[in-house]
């Protein structure tokens, strides 16, 4: 049995905890560089340390492995562009806009270079590392399906749109937006413009609008 006890992690609390919350960003930021450069394979603890200007046993205090690492990584990279993009006043009715505004701005993160580069990541590791694809959906896409969902249901509680399953209807509405990523994600097509982006979520809202109409009193 050993006597040497295994190293803490660090505390968020205080003054001394700030500093650890500052030694973890260093080392969160450090490993997204790698990982853009090198893929998940191919990244080395070593090369993630270096860059991070940090020791390997100090990066090993706050991550016990690559997985762990990359799915920290994800987790927080997602939930903050969530965030970013899942804003919806809820006590504003005009639902065509909102879904305009918020399908552009979803569009525009989703097709950044690095995000489609993370998400190719994701997809190469995830069937042998499942909790790193439950980290990208769970901080990200499901987020935002419920976030909108949220907003639509608060929508059909005023008597503004009629839709049974809001979060149904809001995974519906994000999954046509997404009809624009697959030819990137496979090197079929270039980046589309903003131009590109607002053309094609105005006729997803179309025929979301179609789907699930304003109420008589709202037309």
């Amino acid at each position: 049995m050993s006597l040497v006890s295994p190293p803490q992690r660090p505390s968020d609390d205080g003054p001394k905890g700030r500093d650890e919350g500052a030694k973890r960003r260093q080392i969160v930021d450090g490993a997204r560089e790698v990982f853009l450069q090198d893929g998940f394979d191919a990244a080395s603890m070593n090369e993630i340390a270096r860059r991070a200007g940090v020791s390997k046993g100090t990066l090993y205090v706050y991550f016990d492995s690559k997985e762990a690492l990359f799915e920290a990584l994800i987790r927080e990279d997602k939930r903050e562009q969530a965030e970013q993009m899942c804003r919806f006043d809820h006590r504003d009715a005009d639902v065509a806009t909102t879904l305009q505004a918020f399908g552009e701005r979803l569009l525009e993160r989703m097709l950044r270079p690095s995000s489609v580069a993370h998400l190719r990541i994701v997809a190469s590791v995830a069937a042998k590392f499942p909790s790193i694809g439950r980290a990208f959906y769970e901080a990200g896409p499901e987020i935002g399906q419920t976030r909108l969902g949220d907003y639509l249901r608060a929508q059909v509680d005023k008597g503004v749109i009629s839709i049974d399953d809001p979060v149904l209807a809001g995974g519906f509405f994000c999954d046509m937006c997404k009809h624009l990523l697959l030819p990137v994600l496979l090197c079929v097509q270039q980046t589309p413009t903003s131009e590109d982006i607002a053309r094609h979520v105005t006729a997803v809202v179309a025929v979301f609008m179609r789907a699930f109409p304003l109420t008589d009193a709202k037309r």
